[in-house]
């Protein structure tokens, strides 16, 4: 399950069950009500962590909700393909929440959620932007190039992926990653990336859990 980085220590939670107690932390709670938090940026662990907890959601309740709340500022490519897919594969309708922000190859997984449930929070964001090499790469001639048409190749999903969840055109949203491209929670709606803005819980859609 994803942590916070240990700047603080992470409250935790004793209740009393009926062999004893049991300590538990917000994390797990959130899960309890079938909420996953992607607060990190997206390397192979986050990963595994997110597509974990959404296969276990879906086989515990798979006729139920579930929700995803991302804060993150990107990560490798192949990482978020791997939630996206996972996203994509899974019975339970997802409600994608975006609080905070969702920056380059992250921006993919608001705009994912089920239609109609895709949600920003009044002060996020999302960033378009195209993929690129994590640092300055060395290497052969050869190997360099292949690298290079890798990296080309992932721009080529993403933007397929983009005009797809947008409704715009392929030359448009290649044209806007070309550049970074912010969207504030208004413009994330008006692109097509995000369904509705939630001011506040009242105004939200029933529960993950509910039925």
């Amino acid at each position: 399950m994803i942590r916070p980085s240990a700047r603080y220590v992470l409250p935790g939670f004793t209740e009393r069950t009926a062999s004893g107690h049991r300590t538990s932390d917000p994390y797990a709670k959130l899960l309890q009500e079938r909420i996953v938090v992607l607060g990190t940026e997206i390397d192979e662990s986050a990963a595994n962590d997110v597509m974990a907890q959404l296969l276990y959601l879906e086989h515990h309740s798979p006729d139920r909700d579930l929700s995803l709340h991302i804060n993150s500022p990107g990560g490798s490519f192949h990482a978020v393909s791997a939630i996206h897919d996972t996203l994509r594969f899974i019975s339970c309708d997802v409600q994608t929440v975006c609080l905070g922000r969702a920056e380059g190859a992250a921006a993919l997984l608001p705009a994912a959620g089920t239609p109609g449930k895709r949600l920003m929070l009044p002060g996020s964001r999302l960033v378009l932007r195209q993929p690129a090499f994590p640092a300055p790469v060395e290497g052969r001639t050869s190997d360099l190039a292949i690298r290079a048409a890798e990296l080309t190749r992932e721009r080529g999903l993403m933007e397929e992926m983009l005009a797809r969840y947008s409704g715009r055109t392929p030359e448009q949203v290649r044209a806007d990653v070309e550049r970074d491209l912010v969207l504030d929670a208004r413009a994330a709606v008006d692109y097509g990336l995000a369904d509705r803005i939630l001011p506040h819980r009242g105004s939200a859609y029933p529960a993950a859990g509910a039925r």
